[in-house]
């Protein structure tokens, strides 16, 4: 497949690595920093070259625009996509008009870099909706990437994207918390990681309710008040999110109201 991309950021940069190494063609590169190796450099001000499928890659915010500003260099493009889990394909809605078929093509996937993406995207979920045309594309590219596509309808897109930013960031945002406590602890965080590992491994295996365990879900009080003095005496901000976190797991265990004797 030939293919454009809008965007070489982690998103963009990632996808165009990956297909690059699969055998696909990176038609043209469309950066505000160019020459990043990602493909040959072009530009909105001129036609597009003919391709497959052209992907926006940007912002979210900035979608819409760039699609519009698309219309009148579009050529020879079957399909454009973009990369959004939250933006709805129908944000792409006017380049239809002009006889492309639209899409979405979200990697569930971390991306922070172009090189450590690339190679992440193969096994990895990739939500595809659109116009057929484009599904049938995008379809076809995310096999040739050994990723898994499954469809994600407009709909469906702001409950499914919260749901993928508490799969990562908030995990991220826990071990982060806990590795400052670690250091107060004079203890490295990497002793941790076998346990971690082991409790994501249950709750896609026994699910999250039996996974569950510690002084929250037993409801042991005094232990958990000494948790959040601790967190609180590394920093205001650790013990902050340390006590938040706290919360958020006691609602989860059906522990709300021990909250009151926290306080």
């Amino acid at each position: 497949m030939r293919l454009v991309i809008i965007g070489p950021g982690r998103a963009g940069g990632s996808l165009a690595l990956a297909a690059a190494k699969a055998g696909h063609e990176i038609a043209g590169v469309v950066s505000r920093r160019p020459g990043q190796a990602f493909g040959p450099d072009i530009s909105l001000d001129d036609p597009l070259p003919d391709c497959d499928v052209v992907f926006i890659a940007v912002r979210d915010d900035d979608i819409a625009n760039v699609a519009e500003s698309l219309v009148p260099v579009l050529g020879g493009a079957a399909t454009v996509a973009h990369l959004s889990g939250f933006v709805p394909v129908a944000a792409l809605s006017g380049l239809q008009r002009h006889d492309v078929a639209v899409g979405g093509f979200h990697p569930l996937q971390s991306l922070p870099d172009p090189e450590t993406g690339a190679d992440a995207l193969r096994g990895s979920y990739v939500g595809i909706d659109g116009d057929p045309l484009a599904v049938d594309a995008l379809i076809h590219l995310a096999d040739t990437l050994g990723m898994v596509p499954f469809r994600l309808e407009d709909a469906a897109r702001p409950a499914y994207h919260a749901a993928a930013a508490a799969s990562s960031n908030f995990v991220v945002t826990s071990l982060a918390v806990a590795a400052d406590l670690f250091a107060a602890a004079g203890v490295s965080a990497e002793v941790v990681r076998p346990l971690v590992e082991r409790v994501v491994a249950n709750v896609f295996e026994k699910g999250a309710e039996a996974s569950l365990t510690g002084p929250i879900s037993r409801g042991d009080i005094e232990t958990v008040v000494g948790h959040l003095a601790a967190a609180h005496e590394v920093s205001e901000e650790v013990g902050t999110q340390f006590s938040l976190m706290a919360e958020a797991t006691a609602i989860r265990a059906g522990r709300a109201e021990d909250r009151r004797k926290w306080r």
